[in-house]
């Protein structure tokens, strides 16, 4: 969601009485790429852009195809073939393997219903959309529409065909179970449309507990990746701006209020890192009765395991879900020592837990770096819902 913020952010401040814009975004990926589909950019005609394609590769010749597609006004669909062998019409050696597909469409400042605007109505939500973008159409005013709609199936922006409106988003709401992103070709009109379907997940939210000087880094490193932030304390002095300058929120807040003063969602991380044993122990015992996938707390493991043994005595019993979701000692195993490096390990181990990964050595991976594709995510919707296959992913 942070490139989403990017553009539109981007976009904002453009001068659209002297400049133009396009949008470039890959819509397919056969084989290894650097960037997955849905990575997005933002063209301008003066040669400046916000956000990515590849890793630097393909910017320079999207940018020539962009200023075409600004000049003429039509969207297009552009095909790369990054294999070694493949590439040389691009005049570089990129060796990537992959075949990508991306579509590059103009931006019109003056329709409301323009892609960037489109962004603008979720890039703050906290719940999951599914956006479908038709990219490859016989008819070309067809190419580069867009359906957007909400888990309930509520149609936030929809095509100009009612019938092929409701046939897609038929399969968008599918997206919302597989948490699958993937491209699709249609029977339309005695022809065939290409649609991008992808599912959008709200921005990770973190709430750090305690705002000692450790916490700082741990706050700074996650508004780098575009998180929103919240730092709570019991203790005024140690939530002062000055500590957390990037921080979204700053909460005073006593630890029996934490249900009412805070919204924490599938899609909010917690960590515990007061140095306080008893304010630890007791939002933990409030965190057990929130849905947040992610609990992780600051200390040796004796310590958690003194927390468990009191809940154990007051009759509350972590099921296998729970155990799962807190994270005692905190962290990936990187050798970290300061505050910047348990940062690091903090912050690694909470974007493994939000994509299912376990944060090993890439290098000892079997299978592809990415998950792309029909039933790639199918990991995700596993492992959240069988203990057993949680244990074996994380091994």
């Amino acid at each position: 969601m942070k490139e989403f913020r990017s553009i539109v952010e981007a976009y904002g401040k453009l001068d659209y009485s002297v400049r133009k814009a396009a949008l470039a975004t890959v819509v397919k990926v056969r084989g290894s790429s650097y960037r997955s589909p849905g990575a997005r950019m933002l063209i301008s005609d003066d040669g400046r852009w916000v956000g990515s394609i590849s890793g630097g590769c393909l910017e320079g010749d999207a940018l020539r195809k962009a200023r075409k597609v600004i000049t003429e006004g039509e969207p297009m669909a552009v095909t790369y073939d990054t294999r070694e062998e493949s590439n040389q019409n691009l005049g570089i050696a990129l060796g990537c393997n992959g075949i990508i597909d991306v579509l590059i469409e103009p931006i019109d400042h003056n329709d409301p219903a323009n892609p960037v605007r489109v962004f603008e109505t979720f890039i703050h939500t906290r719940e999951p959309v599914a956006l479908a973008t038709i990219y490859r159409s016989e008819d070309e005013k067809v190419t580069g529409q867009k359906l957007l709609i909400d888990a309930s199936g509520q149609v936030q922006k929809s095509f100009d065909d009612t019938q092929l409106t409701s046939r897609i988003t038929t399969d968008l709401l599918k997206l919302f179970e597989t948490r699958t992103s993937e491209t699709r070709t249609y029977e339309w009109q005695g022809s065939t449309v290409d649609a991008y379907l992808e599912l959008l997940p709200p921005n990770i939210s973190l709430i750090i507990f305690g705002g000692g000087f450790d916490a700082r880094p741990v706050s700074q490193l996650a508004k780098t990746l575009g998180w929103e932030v919240t730092v709570t304390d019991e203790c005024a002095a140690h939530i002062a701006p000055l500590f957390f300058p990037t921080a979204d929120n700053l909460s005073l807040c006593s630890r029996t209020y934490i249900e009412r003063d805070f919204n924490v969602t599938p899609y909010t991380a917690c960590v515990l890192m007061s140095h306080n044993y008893e304010y630890d122990r007791d939002v933990l015992r409030t965190l057990l009765k929130t849905p947040t996938p992610y609990i992780g707390i600051l200390g040796p493991r004796k310590r958690f395991d003194k927390m468990c043994e009191e809940f154990d005595r007051e009759g509350i019993v972590l099921t296998a879900d729970d155990r799962h979701r807190i994270h005692s000692p905190i962290g990936l195993d990187i050798g970290a020592e300061t505050p910047d490096e348990i940062a690091v390990s903090i912050i690694g181990e909470i974007q493994g837990k939000f994509t299912c990964r376990s944060g090993g050595f890439l290098k000892y991976r079997q299978g592809p770096i990415h998950k792309r594709g029909p039933g790639s995510d199918q990991v995700f919707k596993e492992v959240h819902l069988n203990p057993l296959l949680r244990k074996v992913s994380e091994k």
